[in-house]
């Protein structure tokens, strides 16, 4: 079912800062800032050869981001991103082994432009899982 490792999402209390630390002190391609206010965060991409690192901070009130940040000040590990050729068949499957999918299991658009998934950390060892389907 899993495809490759889409990315590493890192919660951060300052885009801004985080961004400069990965583009100026690592040496990093750095994308622009992109508000999601669906997902309720603003994201940028840390491009790597084999993978991204997404970097979000909180956009709005009701950011999940926020609560994440208010338990973690000064950020940390959010989630990790896997690929998957059929969402919706990759849904069915899991749901049929008992995973808990997240929201009303409806595929959401994500900052690429593809629909995605979140799967409840509590069937994954404590991990946030998003499925993006390629």
């Amino acid at each position: 079912m899993l495809g490759r490792l889409n990315h590493v999402a890192i919660a951060v209390p300052d885009l801004e800062a985080a961004t400069r630390k990965y583009r100026d002190v690592l040496g990093a391609k750095v994308s622009a800032p992109q508000a999601l206010p669906e997902h309720g965060v603003t994201v940028v991409f840390v491009e790597l050869a084999n993978t991204k690192t997404e970097l979000l901070e909180p956009l709005g009130d009701r950011s999940p981001i926020a609560a994440f940040l208010e338990k973690n000040p000064s950020g940390g590990i959010h989630h990790m991103c896997y690929e998957v050729e059929d969402i919706i068949a990759s849904r069915d499957a899991l749901r049929a082994e008992g995973v808990r999918v997240l929201g009303d299991g409806e595929p959401r658009t994500g900052a690429h432009g593809k629909p995605v998934l979140f799967l409840h950390p509590k069937d994954f060892d404590g991990t946030l899982i998003e499925l993006e389907q390629v």
